[in-house]
């Protein structure tokens, strides 16, 4: 029984060191600052997914775009795709609390629609967009062709094309 426990033991502690995505320890502001940067070089957009290793959503989501071929296509030609740790937990804590304050202010508070959230900004670091993700589900997962017409409808052509029928 002793090694059943063991071995349970360390296929959840793998599987839960393989499921992270986010980096805890990153500051999110300079993370932002780094794909907006690298996005104004390349022609692109950001999307920041907003959630955190704790989410299971979250996890769902990164998964999911992470293994459709034609979501990460897109994604790939057009976005630099980031994943924005917020864990409301740690964000009590004095230490964090201001850069977590400030990353909420530069995407314009998105953890209000839940977990995770999409925040599309353009190139320049301006706020465009925020997906409220529950929108996109299906069943216990994501429906590919709400997500794909998400990520479509905010590439940098796309958008551009809007704005000049202004």
């Amino acid at each position: 029984m002793k090694q059943f426990i063991c071995i349970f033991a360390l296929l959840f502690a793998w599987t839960a060191n393989a499921q992270k995505v986010y980096d805890e320890e990153i500051n999110p502001i300079e993370q932002i600052d780094q794909a907006v940067a690298k996005a104004r070089t390349e022609g692109k957009f950001v999307i920041c997914q907003v959630g955190g290793n704790w989410c299971p959503w979250c996890l769902r989501l990164a998964d999911f775009i992470q293994n459709d071929t034609t979501i990460s296509k897109v994604i790939d030609e057009n976005f630099i795709y980031i994943h924005v740790n917020y864990n409301p937990r740690k964000a009590e804590r004095e230490q964090v609390r201001p850069e977590v304050n400030a990353m909420l202010k530069r995407l314009n508070n998105p953890t209000r629609f839940g977990f995770p959230v999409l925040v599309v900004l353009d190139e320049d670091g301006n706020v465009l967009h925020i997906q409220d993700t529950s929108f996109l589900e299906e069943d216990k997962g994501y429906n590919k062709k709400k997500l794909l017409r998400f990520f479509m409808n905010w590439t940098p052509r796309a958008v551009r094309v809007a704005i000049k029928r202004e």
